[in-house]
């Protein structure tokens, strides 16, 4: 499929305001794969797939982690976080994806993991800095990854977790390894 076949297949089962959300992650995705020389047609079906599962029904998406071996921690955790692995387990069943590296990306762009891949950096960071995003320190964010993927992807994480500890909101395990291994990362 080219890109333009994904945006209609994704835009039925979403808001229009997450469809334009998905447009700015794409094209954020797009500019970032062309600076880091990462494969430009990779970083936009990752992006326009990284939510096809955010609006799913939960107890749907529960049966998916259940019956297809998905990490059954994601059950406690609510479709905050159920809709990356099951929007990737989508992207390979239904949309024939069977890029791994694609496919992690659309897993982790929620929760981030230790060893990301260039295009999951990259995806991660579109998700949290495209332009319609606005919240204090975006801006900040979108400077990093003007100048380095790793720093970028360093502030990233590190601005997730604050927000949930200032949330009082529980972090899911692989978020945690995600810091531990980019702080490594000079």
């Amino acid at each position: 499929m080219e890109r333009d076949d994904y945006l209609t297949a994704i835009k039925p089962r979403m808001p229009e305001k997450r469809f334009i959300h998905t447009i700015g992650v794409m094209e954020t995705a797009s500019k970032l794969a062309e600076k880091y020389g990462e494969d430009i047609k990779s970083a936009e079906t990752a992006a326009i797939l990284h939510d096809i599962a955010k609006y799913a029904n939960e107890t749907w998406m529960i049966e998916i982690v259940k019956e297809h071996g998905l990490d059954q921690r994601l059950i406690d955790w609510g479709p905050e976080l159920l809709h990356g692995p099951v929007g990737a387990w989508i992207a390979e069943k239904e949309f024939n994806i069977t890029n791994s590296d694609i496919l992690n990306s659309i897993r982790y762009h929620t929760t981030g993991r230790a060893g990301m891949s260039k295009l999951e950096k990259i995806i991660f960071i579109s998700d949290m800095i495209e332009p319609n995003r606005n919240f204090d320190g975006v801006e900040k964010l979108r400077k990093k990854a003007e100048v380095d993927l790793n720093k970028a992807m360093r502030a990233c994480i590190r601005h997730s977790i604050k927000f949930l500890v200032k949330t009082k909101q529980k972090i899911y395990p692989v978020s945690i390894e995600c810091y531990n291994d980019i702080i490594k990362i000079e």
